[in-house]
């Protein structure tokens, strides 16, 4: 349907727009398909002129108060990047800014396919940055922390 190109705190995506049957819209962000439920309704009649693209969020539990907004990450600090392996959801933020790491040390846990992966530190130093919440949902390739 529409395709665009987005660049996201230094993250490059590419959005391909499938399907919109009301509120529910069908997308495919860097390869990965998902349910997007839009708070109002596009018509497929009319030219889609402008989207903006949202991190994708859980949609509450029947009965349960949506979940506070997360704030804006901090811009990445002087150091190594740590990268997001693959694409999945934040479980666990490991560290923060001033803690010292070891190679090896866990610093975020990913949620992926259902498996809670270990992301590791691949160098010794003091967390410069994190660049992620618990909750957030991450691209490959999104850097989570800096260390210096």
């Amino acid at each position: 349907m529409a395709k665009y190109q987005y660049t996201i705190q230094g993250v490059d995506y590419d959005v391909e727009i499938n399907e919109i049957e009301g509120n529910l819209a069908k997308v495919n962000v860097n390869g990965i398909n998902f349910d997007v439920e839009l708070k109002q309704p596009i018509s497929t009649g009319k030219q889609i002129t402008k989207v903006k693209v949202e991190k994708p969020v859980a949609a509450p539990v029947q009965g349960e108060a949506p979940a506070p907004e997360q704030p804006a990450p901090v811009q990445a600090g002087s150091g190594t990047k740590v990268a997001a392996p693959l694409p999945g959801t934040i479980t666990e933020v490991c560290v923060k800014v001033g803690d010292a790491v070891a190679v090896g040390d866990t610093v975020v846990v990913l949620e992926a396919m259902k498996m809670q992966n270990n992301i590791e530190a691949e160098n010794s130093g003091t967390v410069t940055s994190v660049l992620v919440n618990k909750g957030d949902i991450v691209m490959e390739g999104a850097p989570l922390i800096t260390i210096g």
